[in-house]
């Protein structure tokens, strides 16, 4: 069948629409594809930039030590102090000769007065304050001088100079106070923070870290007290002494009491706990009675016993290479009474086990005087219990 002119054409228009929407559809799926294979660049002031901000942790406050200042500062007092002190005569002029010669002229011993400063802190609003013995030594009354400005006049109620702590009582209502923290809790590496008034220069702050815990006196130089000491590289100068030394939350954790005249970066400060508890015995009964046993000591190791083994004035045949060696045993003390000897190996204290001198010493002092104590030895290879009663330190050896 034979198709007229105008079918024709119809047809032949179909075909026309029909190719180009093919090669339309085929160009539009062309760039479709290429869209998809390379993304279509778009001009920046057509496609506004917008930062996307990284996600940070909360970050921890930068400035606890200022918060733990702030909280503390106004409970750290200066404490002035003034002793009269007299110069003795030279040695020479005691000679009667001179006493002879000179008669009544015979220079007298010169008095003056001397001016010291330390630091102290409130541990009560009603004025109970505390420091170290040897910033109040040698006075009865002491000028207290708080951070905002007010001065008062401050009995001294009481001093142990064994452990180095004093108190004083000011008469005052409604005065800041510090929180008492735990040394106990401290790890050597945490940061600690030191108030006080060094050279005069008051509420300086200094800040370091805890660096060990746990030094004895004779480590720290002061063999004739009974501390264990925290060591700190917080800055430690005279007049510091009797500050509080802070954890990093502002917690009274110690207090700051001594530093090694030949060393840089190294300073001491007594546990808390220690001084609240000589505190309150101060304030309560004005003294402090330490529980004595009377034994001389050593920690014990391999190239000691050898010195101790070769040496003939301890006449002792040491064979343990560990633990706490009695050495000697005081005449007349209630560790003789009790039966202690040189020689015996010290192995518990009150049913705890120690393992060095400190520990022995930290055993009696947590007894009471009179009080019934048990101590483990090593004697002779084998094991006996001791029960010793403490007295009380003797006032000679203070």
């Amino acid at each position: 069948m034979s198709l007229s002119l105008k079918q024709l054409t119809v047809y032949l228009t179909l075909l026309g629409l029909g190719g180009g929407a093919g090669v339309l559809g085929s160009r539009y799926l062309m760039a479709e594809q290429e869209v998809i294979r390379r993304p279509q660049i778009v001009p920046a002031v057509l496609q506004p930039f917008t930062p996307q901000r990284p996600k940070v942790a909360p970050q921890k406050n930068l400035n606890f030590i200022a918060k733990a200042v702030e909280k503390v500062g106004p409970a750290v007092v200066r404490i002035d102090a003034a002793r009269q002190v007299s110069r003795d005569i030279p040695q020479p002029f005691h000679n009667p000769f001179f006493r002879r010669f000179f008669g009544e002229d015979l220079p007298m011993p010169k008095q003056r007065i001397e001016q010291g400063t330390g630091s102290g802190f409130i541990l009560s609003s009603d004025g109970r304050l505390i420091t170290n013995a040897h910033v109040v030594e040698g006075t009865e009354e002491v000028k207290v001088t708080l951070k905002d400005g007010r001065s008062f006049d401050g009995q001294v109620v009481g001093t142990d100079p064994v452990t180095d702590v004093a108190v004083v009582k000011i008469e005052a209502t409604d005065l800041p106070t510090v929180n008492l923290g735990k040394a106990e809790n401290l790890t050597p590496g945490e940061w600690a923070i030191a108030i006080g008034n060094p050279l005069g220069l008051d509420n300086t702050v200094t800040v370091g870290i805890i660096s060990a815990l746990g030094r004895s006196s004779s480590q720290v130089g002061v063999p004739e007290k009974r501390v264990s000491f925290i060591q700190t590289d917080a800055a430690i100068n005279p007049g510091n002494s009797g500050g509080p030394l802070l954890n990093a939350t502002g917690e009274v954790v110690g207090i700051n009491t001594a530093i090694r005249a030949n060393a840089q970066g190294l300073g001491f400060a007594i546990p808390v706990e220690t001084a609240e508890r000589i505190a309150n015995q101060l304030f309560s009964k004005g003294k402090v009675e330490h529980p004595y046993l009377g034994i001389q000591m050593v920690t014990l190791t391999p190239e000691l016993r050898e010195k101790i083994n070769q040496d003939q004035d301890f006449d002792l045949k040491v064979t343990q290479d560990h633990g706490v060696l009695i050495v000697r045993v005081v005449p007349g003390s209630p560790a003789q009474r009790a039966g202690f000897k040189s020689g015996d190996i010290i192995k518990t204290v009150a049913s705890k086990p120690v393992k060095n001198a400190t520990e022995v010493q930290q055993g009696v002092e947590a007894s009471e005087v009179g009080s019934q104590l048990e101590v483990e030895v090593l004697r002779n290879g084998k094991t006996k219990l001791i029960v010793v009663r403490p007295g009380a330190f003797p006032m000679e050896n203070r």
